[in-house]
Order: structure tokens, then C-alpha cells, then sequence
């Protein structure tokens, strides 16, 4: 089994809405953002502290994608985990616990397997937990295809040992404040598998079914060149570009439930461009290559502090209150809640539009009227 999955659980989503996307991407090389980096970094460390707390060897990882908003992301992730754990451990007398574990799914789709961050079963129950450290887009757990791979297989191993009588699967995504839990039965997770799964799964392979475009077009390789997705998109020239308040509520409606991809689409084609431009000197009609505006860094922090105290200039620096990440650890938890947690609060989030589909509970008009008028 080589390394890396073909039919992979994280792209599942887009395998079962867009099959024949699994070949088109092959013709892409692997290039890893440095969101996909920080995310790596992330994982690591989370897996290094809960082997620790289930007091299994591990050596604490070291990266530079360590800041203190990743930090205290991977912290709130440990905390959950860790209750579930314990949790676990009061509701049955030999749980087993697995951290960043292999899970192979071949049984429906040939080549499909990954790793599942968090699982823990139970004589009842087998819980697997994903943790998501992207800020930009909301996941939840309800029939997330990824999740339900996962939940397939490792069902096929915990029902060896136990009568698993709930799948039930965890998105926590800490930096949008998004935590959210689906149970499913075995019995109904197994017929999607066999019904959903492996038939669409064997198209994907194969490069078979009609390219369709849609939210999971967003981490494709082929996402700037892909003529389906442009097509999607070059509809809304129809429109004419009105103004507004021209528009009809239909087409209102209509620009609505693709603006966010349509921005986006936009912006990967300008990056596609650009970097062909910079890269391998592509030429595009109209447009051009400039330097961009930038700000005056210090060569040295420590030579600048010398020369200014030399000259007699004193106030240079500045200081501030470390972050509530670092004073928890400073601390510890029970002591920090102790002295500091009446002090400390989330602040409400940003009132969006978004669509119905979204899993988010919806606010009253008149709370987001009210905000609105604040901001």
C-alpha cells in the first residue's frame, strides 16, 4: 500500500459529487500550502500531548508554524479530548484509545484509507474525532463523507471486540469556535457505504461521471482550469452585471448561493496567472508584472537598540500582557480558572449571511438588525 491514499477520505466529498475530478487530478503535481503546513504542525502537537496524558512515549514536536492563536487552538482540542477520554474510561471497563490512527476502508473503494485523529471505543459506542485548524470555512459532522469512511473503517475493527451500538463522529474546529457531533447506526452507515460509497467510489477510480461544480471544487488541483467550474460561473454574465438594486429577488438569490465560490474562483485564477507569469515567464494580454508597495524593516533589532540607547533614547520598547494561552500554561488550567476565569470571555462572532444548508442555528432579525447598527 503506497503512501498516500488514491481514492484519499479527505477529498471524498469531492469524489462523490465530482467522480471523474479523481483523474483529472492525477495529472497535478502535490504542492503543500502553508496552511496545509501550519495544519501539520498543529496535529502534531495535539497528538504529542494526549499521548502524554494517556502516558504513552512521545517526543514534543518542534515547528515554527507554532504561534500562540495555534497554540492555544491545539490546547482547547486537547481539553476535549481528554474529557471524552475520561468519560470514556467512567462508562466502560476497557476502552481503547487511539491517536492519529491508520484506518483502511478498501472494503468498499479499493486504495482508500487515512488516518483518523482521535478514536475511542467504547463497549457502545465508537467515537472518531476530526480536528480542523482552518479559519476560513465551517465543517460538520453530519454525513460528512470523510468522517463516515472513517467510521466504516474502524467499525470493521472495533466490532471484533465489542457490539458497537453508535458510529458517532466529532468536527472540532477551535478556531471558528465550531464543535458539532453526529451519531449514525451501523447498519445505516454500512448501506451507505454500499450504496453511495462504493459505486461512486468505483466511477472516481476509473474517471467515470460527469464533472460537477460545486462548494468541494474548492481544494481541487484543477480548480483554475476546470471548464465545468468556469461554466458554472461565466452564467452569472447573463446578469449583465446590473447594479443591486436592479436586480430581481430571483437573481439576487441566484448570485447569492455562488458569490462566495465565484470570489474565490476569481482569485485562483489570478493566482494560477500570476504565478505562471513570475514562474515561467507567461505573457498574458493586457497585464504585466510590477513590484508591489513595502514597508521599512530593521536590518538588526539588536544593533538598532544599541545605537538609539548610545544616542540617549531610552522609551524603544514596548510591552504588553502575555496571550491567555501562554498565562493558562504559566499557570496551569485549575489554577488559571481560578484567578483569571471571571476575567476571561469569547466575544460574539461576526453576523454572516450564509446558506440555508449551513448546519449553524439562525438569529432573529431583529438581534442581527441590532449588531448591524452597532458596527
Amino acid at each position: 500500500m503506497g503512501a498516500h491514499a488514491r481514492f484519499s477520505p479527505s477529498a471524498a466529498h469531492r469524489r462523490l459529487n465530482c467522480p471523474p475530478s479523481l483523474v483529472l487530478e492525477e495529472q497535478f503535481q502535490d504542492e503543500e500550502s502553508g496552511y496545509a503546513a501550519e495544519g501539520s504542525a498543529g496535529h502534531a502537537l495535539a497528538e504529542h500531548l494526549i499521548k502524554k496524558h494517556l502516558k504513552v512515549r512521545s517526543k514534543r514536536p518542534v515547528s515554527d508554524y507554532y504561534s500562540d492563536d495555534l497554540l492555544e487552538a491545539v490546547d482547547e482540542y486537547v481539553s476535549y479530548v481528554i474529557n471524552e477520554i475520561e468519560e470514556a474510561k467512567r462508562t466502560c471497563k476497557a476502552p481503547i484509545f487511539s491517536v492519529e490512527q491508520r484506518v483502511d476502508a478498501s472494503e468498499y473503494v479499493d486504495e482508500c484509507f487515512g488516518t483518523a485523529d482521535m478514536v475511542i471505543v467504547t463497549d457502545k459506542v465508537a467515537h472518531i474525532i476530526d480536528l480542523k485548524l482552518g479559519k476560513g470555512v465551517a465543517v460538520f459532522a453530519e454525513e460528512n463523507p470523510q468522517l463516515m469512511i472513517y467510521g466504516l473503517g474502524i467499525l470493521s475493527m472495533a466490532e471484533i471486540l465489542y457490539d458497537v451500538e453508535i458510529v458517532r463522529m466529532t468536527i472540532f474546529q477551535p478556531r471558528l469556535n465550531n464543535s458539532s457531533t453526529w451519531d449514525i447506526a451501523p447498519d445505516d452507515l454500512k448501506n451507505w457505504g454500499e450504496e453511495v460509497l462504493k459505486p461512486r467510489g468505483a466511477m472516481a477510480l476509473m474517471g467515470a461521471g460527469d464533472f460537477k461544480s460545486g462548494n468541494w471544487c474548492r481544494f481541487c488541483k484543477a480548480r483554475n482550469q476546470c471548464r465545468a467550474r468556469a461554466e458554472q460561473f461565466l452564467e452569472l454574465a447573463k446578469l449583465e452585471f446590473k447594479a443591486p438594486a436592479l436586480l430581481s429577488e430571483e437573481e439576487i438569490a441566484e448570485v447569492l448561493k455562488v458569490s462566495d465560490e465565484l470570489s474565490k474562483w476569481a482569485s485562483d485564477v489570478y493566482a494560477y496567472a500570476q504565478e505562471q507569469a513570475i514562474v515561467h515567464g507567461k505573457e498574458w494580454s493586457g497585464f504585466k508584472l510590477v513590484e508591489g508597495r513595502s514597508n521599512r524593516k530593521y536590518s538588526s533589532e539588536e544593533e538598532v537598540a544599541e545605537a538609539a540607547m548610545a544616542a540617549g533614547y531610552k522609551d524603544i520598547y514596548k510591552s504588553s500582557l502575555v496571550t491567555i494561552t501562554e498565562m493558562e500554561r504559566l499557570m496551569g488550567k485549575k489554577e488559571f480558572n481560578k484567578i483569571l476565569g471571571h476575567l476571561v470571555y469569547k466575544p460574539q462572532g461576526k453576523i454572516t449571511l450564509v446558506p440555508e444548508s449551513d448546519k449553524r442555528e439562525a438569529i432573529n432579525n431583529t438581534t442581527a438588525a441590532a449588531e448591524f447598527q452597532e458596527d
